[in-house]
């Protein structure tokens, strides 16, 4: 993990790693945070995510990982939304990406925990785009969201039913890979009826769920457009896929991802996914 120094509050502040020269595109949040509760408290970081963007996170806890940039990225392909939504948001990875990518949408995130509630409301406002970004917190399967008004929805389900393995004991963790809220197929019948017309439904699942994604899809009455097998790499099975899923719509052509190549260096294709997103160029690390 890279250098940090302290913070007002205790916490760390990580340090940029960027090349020479390389100037961070997109939005810039404000110059120093308006509050002083911004700053990252005893027991977190504060850690670099899209251009000058920043996000807050528990050094014991969840921590923001490829899946979420991926997805986040593979929604960033589509149409700028007017409105979008991340269901169980966590620490506002997606939700902070899509706000990056598209400024001018309006973003909702919806999150039960505590700690990652309070974490991702905090990143909203030290990036400035509280006007325009909000949260709720709740159970997002049982959240009161409108009908047919994301042209985006996004999620990050945990990959695992509850149940099926050890779970950890350290706070956000375990409801981050195991079900304790539902799974995709959860997430995508809360996501179809919130779509507007011609609006994706954009998220990921562990490789090995492929056909629990395609039953999802039908019980929700949804098509599975895109199709993105998300190799960590090279020659290594898929480890996660994302997804998209529309009303209506013909399936684009699958594709594959590799991270990283057979020496363990980034792929030339990722490097171009992390350009996309903000992040800048580099060797050994994604954040």
């Amino acid at each position: 993990m890279r250098p940090g120094l302290p913070s007002p509050r205790g916490g760390i502040i990580r340090e940029p790693r960027r090349p020479h020269g390389w100037q961070a595109p997109g939005p810039r949040p404000p110059e120093r945070p308006p509050r002083d509760e911004l700053w990252p408290a005893e027991g977190e970081d504060l850690c670099w995510l899209a251009g000058d963007w920043r996000i807050l996170q528990r050094l014991d806890g969840h921590r923001w990982s490829a899946d979420d940039l991926v997805t986040a990225w593979l929604a960033a392909r589509g149409p700028a939304p007017r409105r979008a939504l991340d269901l169980g948001c966590g620490i506002g990875t997606v939700l902070l990406f899509t706000a990056w990518r598209f400024p001018e949408a309006e973003c909702l995130g919806v999150e039960a925990q505590d700690v990652s509630f309070a974490l991702a409301r905090r990143s909203l406002a030290w990036n400035g785009v509280e006007a325009r970004c909000a949260l709720v917190h709740a159970d997002f399967r049982e959240a009161s969201l409108p009908a047919g008004a994301f042209d985006l929805v996004t999620g990050t389900p945990p990959y695992f039913p509850s149940g099926s393995g050890l779970e950890s004991d350290r706070q956000q963790r375990a409801p981050c890979r195991f079900e304790h809220r539902g799974g995709v197929e959860d997430y995508a019948r809360v996501a179809a009826p919130l779509l507007s017309p011609g609006g994706r439904f954009v998220a990921c699942e562990a490789a090995s769920q492929s056909e629990r994604v395609a039953a999802a899809a039908a019980d929700a009455g949804l098509t599975i457009t895109r199709w993105l097998e998300v190799i960590p790499r090279a020659g290594k099975r898929p480890l996660f896929v994302v997804f998209e899923m529309r009303s209506d719509g013909a399936r684009a052509p699958d594709e594959t991802l590799t991270i990283r190549d057979g020496a363990g260096v980034w792929t030339d294709q990722f490097r171009a996914l992390r350009a996309d997103m903000g992040l800048p160029p580099g060797t050994d690390r994604f954040r």
